[in-house]
């Protein structure tokens, strides 16, 4: 059962990397040709948006690898400081920002994780609003009645 529900979220962030390649081609022509001003153009900023958002978290997340110490010493080549890890262990587990100190001066996260997590959230509300707003728009488009011109 565990195998068939690895199976099933591989194949949907699989077929999400597709649509996002995809999507980041038609944004780039939508630009160019005025599609911007359609429902689907903005769909597909917000899906994209999304999805680089939650690669650069994911990233962040798993940047110590299995061994933190050996990350820090082989990888990353600072010093490992296990006190001073201990007495910030609340921080490395937050959602976000994201950090995974070696000592108090070496963080594993990339730098460009956590502003690029920030302006993807940013952009996907955004998205998300005008969304809103164009569904808006038509459910009161649709609800006014048809043939009945404004008499003023």
């Amino acid at each position: 059962m565990k195998a068939l529900g690895l199976l099933t979220a591989i194949a949907v962030l699989g077929a999400w990397l597709v649509w996002n390649a995809w999507s980041v081609f038609r944004l780039f022509t939508g630009v160019r040709d005025g599609s911007w001003r359609r429902l689907m153009w903005w769909t597909r900023l917000c899906s994209v948006t999304l999805f680089v958002g939650v690669a650069a978290w994911l990233r962040g997340l798993f940047a110590t690898g299995l061994d933190t110490r050996e990350t820090c010493l082989f990888i990353h080549h600072e010093r490992y400081d296990q006190a001073y890890r201990h007495s910030h262990a609340a921080e490395f587990s937050k959602i976000f920002p994201l950090h995974n100190m070696c000592n108090a001066h070496a963080d594993m996260v990339p730098a460009w994780v956590n502003p690029t997590i920030a302006v993807c959230g940013v952009v996907a509300l955004a998205a998300a609003a005008v969304l809103v707003w164009f569904v808006t728009t038509h459910v009161i488009r649709l609800s006014q009645p048809v043939g009945k011109e404004d008499q003023s």
